[in-house]
């Protein structure tokens, strides 16, 4: 007589290993805000924190040729942002680099 099913399944194993690459509910929200007038916000929530989000800013500053900075925001932990609506530039900075894959991206804004 020989029992099978007593054999143990750790069935939260792949959830542990991080499959998503550490981002949270397994997406990057990017969204945009409105300031003053014509002026708007871009914000990139949810990267994973094994990233150094300074590093990503300074890159994104360069490329974009804008201003950003990273902030604490008290419901969604540490976020990027950037002056001027950089919503498709930051989808194809995230994914050429590798950061996130394209379906991992959500873009809100009008």
């Amino acid at each position: 007589m020989s029992i099978q099913n007593l054999q143990s399944y750790d069935p939260f194993a792949d959830a542990a290993r991080g499959t998503d690459d550490g981002v949270q509910d397994g997406l990057v929200h990017i969204r945009i805000q409105q300031r003053n007038g014509r002026k708007t916000l871009t914000t990139v929530q949810g990267l994973s924190a094994d990233y150094d989000l300074k590093k990503i800013v300074r890159a994104c500053k360069k490329e974009f040729a804008c201003n950003g900075t990273v902030v604490e925001h008290s419901e969604y932990g540490e976020v990027l942002q950037l002056q001027g609506d950089q919503r498709e530039n930051i989808c194809q900075f995230l994914t050429k680099v590798g950061l996130v894959k394209a379906e991992q991206i959500k873009v809100h804004g009008f």
